[in-house]
């Protein structure tokens, strides 16, 4: 596994994972980042759609904030070269000593093409080979600039067992993404002990349960019907056709996923994937407005997630 003289504990138990920064202006994002910050979250994680790029928004992100680290969550490998994507890995490292973590992933690379808004998403080959050849083309890039004086951590988007035991082989560890509890027990005993896991859970602040519910529905069924490979996972974890079937999810399959209600049934479910193995939870909460930053929900959480 790659070494790093940094430690888990750098991200503490819980952090923020949002999309709804790619919707935002600059400076909105900046006020945002420095906010979640000063709440005490460990860790700040985005994804990666047709917004902005990873590298520019992790700039944007780790230039307005002080402490806190900066993750992508992920860094889609079908959109970049492995030279391009070291090289940057390699400037934000050296930028921000110890505050950049590299999560690579791609649930699109595969050997079907794939349009996404009418943009035909490059295919590089069978997940797995393609994510090992990735990360050996990034080790062998040649640097001719400034070296972090360490090197950031890299973790993977991964839900099997072979992705999950190449993330411990060549990685600091793996970023488990729409997953139950029971996942993250299964990651990590197929890593074991020392790999890092951090995993992402959706959640809704709402004591509303029908309408909080209902949110929690939609974000479960845009998954499973448009990502494949969440499809195979949830089925890998023991859900059926009954579950998945007529694009509408079973109350058993969102329940699964996404936490909603107070903030005591959140916090439990965090709790929850830190007893089961994880290292550090990343909370994706989601509202009614995916474009809307979730900023009253992120303020309410934090007492309970940063320190509880």
């Amino acid at each position: 596994m790659t070494g790093s003289a940094l430690t888990r504990d750098g991200l503490g138990r819980a952090g923020v994972w949002t999309f709804a920064f790619e919707g935002q202006p600059a400076g909105r994002v900046r006020e945002a980042a420095a906010e979640i910050e000063e709440l005490g979250y460990g860790a700040l994680w985005y994804g990666e759609a047709f917004g902005r790029d990873t590298v520019g928004q992790a700039w944007l992100l780790l230039s307005a904030t002080q402490r806190i680290v900066v993750a992508s969550g992920i860094a889609n490998i079908a959109f970049r070269d492995p030279l391009a994507m070291a090289a940057a890995e390699r400037t934000l490292g050296e930028a921000f000593p110890g505050r950049y973590l590299l999560g690579l992933g791609g649930h699109r690379v595969d050997d079907t093409a794939v349009e996404v808004d009418g943009y035909s998403v490059p295919t590089r080959g069978k997940a797995l080979t393609t994510m090992r050849r990735y990360l050996e083309a990034m080790d062998a890039a040649p640097a001719h600039g400034p070296a972090p004086d360490v090197a950031p951590r890299r973790v993977l988007a991964a839900l099997g067992p072979k992705m999950l035991a190449l993330a411990a082989e060549r990685t600091w560890g793996a970023h488990p993404y729409f997953v139950p509890v029971e996942h993250t027990a299964l990651a990590r005993k197929a890593m074991g002990p020392d790999a890092f896991l951090g995993v992402e859970q959706a959640v809704v602040l709402d004591t509303d349960i029908d309408r909080a519910r209902e949110v929690a529905a939609r974000h479960v069924a845009g998954y499973v019907m448009s990502a494949p490979h969440q499809s195979a996972n949830v089925r890998r974890m023991g859900f059926g056709d009954e579950d998945l079937a007529g694009g509408r999810p079973s109350r058993r399959l969102v329940d699964a996923i996404v936490a909603y209600g107070d903030v005591d049934v959140l916090h439990a479910r965090v709790k929850a994937h830190l007893d089961a193995g994880a290292d550090h939870v990343c909370v994706q909460v989601l509202t009614e407005d995916p474009a809307a930053l979730p900023l009253p929900q992120w303020r309410e959480l934090a007492p309970a997630l940063v320190t509880g």
